[in-house]
């Protein structure tokens, strides 16, 4: 409760009362005014407390009575900021998102927030930085400049939301207005979690306090994306997506030259990828023990460097067959780094 402010001494012509002395109303002695320092204008309704408040403001145009509602707050850093709503409820959601990011010291008001192309271009240099491969940092800007920025570019971080976020996955799944076919769900999902990295590197940098994307994510169930991923890419089936034992067999016959122990190695007996064929060495293969050591790779700017990750490095049996073969080609492949695959000239080969 307030306590009553009485002024000890009479206040007739002090600014203000003007108008209560042209009604007759005598101010010559001690008044109460309490009530006129708690009163709010009918134009003005406030709630929540000093520092953080909502309130209506009403007036007149052309003879019709207007109205909208004002989020008037003080920040963690002790500046003030006002922001306008033409709905009670839009300004209520607003103030209590407010107030929990002042109250944490992350909040970012609009006019301080970046653009999502000005975030991007951080982000990226964080990317390089970080020593990321040239293939990986080709895919993040091909996100970013394809896809991102034609969509929300000049859209402020702090304007992002959930239903924004769903908006760019439906516009993803369409191909408009970036410019390519529609992407597939898989693509898209890519897309949309380099877009959450991004928001994320501008988190850390106090310059957006929400992830809607994560949030967005953190709302569905994982396994169903998962689930309906698979029913997409359906089952593989022998003789249609991977040849059947009696196609290999009518195919072995006719493997001549370079291709033949590269094929047998990569396509019908390792299941090796392209970058592990590109960056394998003949001292990562043990012809006595028929294995082959997976250590390293080339991608494919032929950049050598350690598997993705740790269960990229194994170890694969080699039945006895594949191995002849390489003790053949090993007499004739030529390569200065020791390659098992190299080109004509002894380099990486860009398979």
């Amino acid at each position: 409760m307030r306590t009553p402010i009485v002024w000890p001494f009479p206040v007739a012509g002090r600014p203000g009362f003007l108008p209560d002395l042209r009604r007759g109303i005598d101010l010559s002695h001690s008044i109460t005014i309490s009530k006129m320092l708690t009163q709010t204008h009918p134009s003005c309704e406030r709630s929540g407390d000093p520092q953080m408040s909502v309130r209506k403001r009403t007036w007149e145009k052309a003879g019709v009575e207007r109205q909208a509602w004002l989020v008037d707050y003080v920040d963690q850093h002790g500046k003030r900021h006002i922001k306008t709503f033409e709905r009670k409820k839009d300004a209520d959601a607003y103030h209590a998102s407010v107030k929990i990011d002042v109250s944490r010291g992350t909040h970012t008001p609009e006019s301080r927030s970046i653009t999502v192309v000005e975030a991007a271009q951080l982000w990226l240099t964080t990317c390089e930085n970080h020593g990321l491969e040239r293939t990986t940092l080709t895919m993040y800007r091909q996100h970013v400049h394809l896809h991102i920025v034609p969509y929300l570019g000049r859209v402020k971080l702090s304007q992002l939301s959930t239903t924004l976020i769903r908006d760019f996955e439906d516009k993803l799944g369409s191909g408009a207005p970036a410019p390519g076919a529609a992407e597939g769900a898989s693509r898209s999902r890519k897309i949309r979690s380099s877009l959450g990295a991004l928001i994320a590197d501008a988190q850390e940098r106090g310059l957006v306090s929400r992830n809607v994307v994560r949030e967005l994510r953190s709302g569905r169930k994982r396994g169903g994306e998962r689930r309906a991923d698979r029913r997409q890419k359906g089952k593989l089936w022998v003789g249609v997506d991977i040849p059947s034992p009696e196609e290999i067999g009518a195919f072995l016959p006719a493997l001549r030259g370079r291709w033949r122990p590269l094929l047998l190695t990569a396509v019908f007996f390792t299941g090796l990828r392209a970058s592990e064929l590109r960056g394998l060495r003949w001292e990562d293969i043990d012809l006595p023990k028929r294995e082959l050591h997976v250590r390293q790779r080339a991608d494919r700017y032929n950049k050598i460097g350690k598997p993705k990750s740790g269960a990229g490095q194994r170890t694969v049996p080699l039945i006895s067959y594949v191995a002849n073969v390489l003790r053949e080609w090993k007499l004739t492949s030529k390569s200065k780094d020791g390659l098992v695959f190299p080109t004509n000239t002894g380099k990486a080969n860009s398979l």
